[in-house]
């Protein structure tokens, strides 16, 4: 066993038409997304336990239906917070969490039944916007973060999600799972 986390990056191989929906009605009807030039959805897993390397945790994410489909979608697994994500440096990100449903407790068992580790997966979507020369990326995702009104936010609804910004020149490490001091300290 190697490492204690890790993240893979789930992105459609063809065009995303959620994204493309998306880019097109930020871009002409929110007026902070008028100057976004591409959008791009990726599901985002954590995986924390036990964990063996990298080859291996891609062997198995590539076996199992629980994570992604080969056939239609890509992967990109991160070992390390020093390790690059699959964002340009120009990209600003939106993280959107269904509140209270981020575990998978299905790939668990799964991951459980492959390996004999007892490891905690949560997923997640991240959006990440890239805007036009001179123009505000993360001010931009800021303000399409959340819904607010008609005019207003475009990822997150607040009635039933939560968001958490990122760039893409670094992800943060862990990104999805909270971190095991704030859930003590919670009341």
């Amino acid at each position: 066993m190697s490492t204690e986390l890790i993240q893979a990056f789930v992105e459609l191989s063809a065009e995303d038409p959620e994204a493309t929906s998306a880019l097109g009605v930020l871009r002409s009807r929110l007026e902070a997304g008028r100057r976004v030039r591409a959008l791009r959805r990726l599901r985002v897993f954590e995986i924390a336990g036990p964990l063996p390397e990298r080859d291996q945790v891609q062997d198995l994410l590539h076996r199992s239906t629980r994570f992604y489909n080969p056939s239609k979608e890509r992967a990109t697994v991160r070992a390390a917070e020093s390790e690059p994500g699959p964002f340009a440096p120009t990209e600003a990100l939106v993280l959107v969490l269904d509140r209270g449903l981020e575990r998978r407790p299905a790939a668990e068992r799964w991951w459980r039944h492959e390996t004999g580790a007892k490891v905690e997966v949560r997923e997640a979507t991240a959006w990440a916007l890239s805007c036009e020369p001179g123009a505000d990326a993360a001010a931009a995702a800021e303000a399409l973060a959340e819904v607010t009104d008609r005019a207003h936010g475009l990822f997150c609804n607040p009635h039933v999600q939560d968001w958490r910004s990122g760039s893409g020149a670094a992800p943060p490490w862990p990104w999805l799972a909270k971190p095991r001091r704030r859930e003590k300290e919670a009341p």
